[in-house]
């Protein structure tokens, strides 16, 4: 059976509003719970229905997009759809996954559905994983297989919310944890964290240049600018 996931549309603009739902409704992964000119309408109704999925406006009368989702944080999934695209940086400091410049075309929204199915995904994996940590090694549960990773064949770490990808020349693992988290434990001492997704492994980087690091494996992780010193510590 097909996984559905619940979902809501907001947008105060007649059009916009009836496009988005005609391209979701091509996609039966979808299940529209609710279509809503403003976030004071949709408010009320997700305080009472759990919904999987926002497709919201950012810039409508009274409460915008931007702050009815730091209102709807519990929510996986945000996906803004805007006119606006100088609102991108601000928007992905409030977990969202995805953003789309108006005018909304299918091909656009389609590569949209694709992140949600990925990262819903990730997301159903990584709340059954367990790591335990012990010596130079972390095991990472399945279901009910164990994968032994070795802890200096894993190249660097990526924050994907409350989870964490832990990224080896093979494979990457997906651990239910925070980035801050792991980091904090005594076995990820070698660890640096080089911007607010990433920590990288100091033995495997091979050239740093100005906004990014190079790893040997030719992977590049940005440099976010509040993490610039601690570059000192990657010797």
């Amino acid at each position: 059976m097909m996984k559905k996931y619940t979902c809501i549309i907001v947008d105060d603009d007649e059009i916009d509003r009836l496009t988005a739902v005609s391209y979701a409704k091509k996609f039966p992964v979808l299940d529209i719970l609710g279509v809503f000119e403003s976030a004071e309408e949709a408010n009320p109704f997700l305080e009472k229905q759990k919904v999987d999925i926002l497709f919201l406006d950012i810039d409508m009368p009274g409460l915008n997009g931007i702050e009815f989702r730091k209102q709807a944080l519990e929510v996986p999934v945000c996906i803004f759809i805007t006119a606006h695209p100088e609102h991108a940086v601000e928007s992905f400091q409030i977990e969202t996954l995805d953003f789309i410049v108006k005018p909304l075309k299918l091909d656009r929204f389609t590569q949209t559905i694709s992140r949600i199915e990925e990262f819903m995904e990730i997301k159903l994996k990584a709340s059954l994983f367990e790591a335990s940590i012990g010596g130079d090694i972390i095991y990472i549960k399945e279901g009910h297989e164990q994968t032994k990773v070795k802890l200096h064949e894993i190249l660097y770490l990526e924050a994907l919310k409350d989870y964490t990808l832990v990224v080896t020349e093979r494979k990457r693992h997906c651990v239910l944890s925070s980035i801050g988290n792991l980091l904090k434990e005594e076995h990820f001492r070698s660890f640096v964290r080089i911007h607010r997704s990433y920590a990288v492994q100091k033995q495997y980087v091979q050239k740093i240049n100005s906004n990014e690091i190079v790893l040997n494996n030719e992977a590049i992780i940005p440099i976010g600018r509040s993490y610039k010193e601690n570059l000192n510590l990657i010797a």
